[in-house]
């Protein structure tokens, strides 16, 4: 199983970093593999939420990463199914208060099946870098105060 996480203390209100996590369409500003993304299905910031997405693959090639919204709780948490693509992690966001910020936990987790098997470190490492992606969150929200 690939798996990467990565905690930070992001100093903007746990509703606010909440908020704009549950809209993918803040994707862009802050996870620089993005390359376009549209809400496909459903409604922005609700569970069934299913965003068509595009992302940097290798040599820059754009590789379709859709993913839904399966479960949100209000403020806490936030889990997301990658539904098309190479590789099809399940995220979870989770959120505390942490004095007036707000401490955020990403986690990706994949089971490889089949082809992806052989891809497996390649997988690890890339969903290393976008975990690490939470540092752009951090400074994107803390500026924008």
């Amino acid at each position: 199983m690939a798996h990467a996480s990565k905690t930070i203390l992001v100093n903007r209100p746990r509703s606010e970093v909440f908020n704009f996590l549950a809209d993918g369409l803040n994707n862009p500003k802050w996870r620089p593999a993005v390359l376009d993304i549209s809400l496909a299905e459903g409604e922005t910031s609700k569970p069934g939420a299913v965003y068509k997405q595009g992302v940097k693959g290798p040599m820059n090639k754009r590789l379709d990463a859709d993913y839904q919204i399966t479960e949100l709780e209000p403020d806490k948490k936030i889990i997301f199914q990658v539904v098309k693509g190479p590789a099809r992690p399940i995220g979870h966001f989770a959120l505390a208060d942490s004095g007036p910020g707000t401490e955020l936990t990403f986690t990706l987790d994949f089971q490889p099946k089949g082809f992806a098997k052989i891809m497996g470190p390649m997988i690890q490492k890339t969903m290393e870098i976008e975990v690490n992606t939470l540092e752009n969150l951090k400074k994107y929200l803390e500026e924008q105060a």
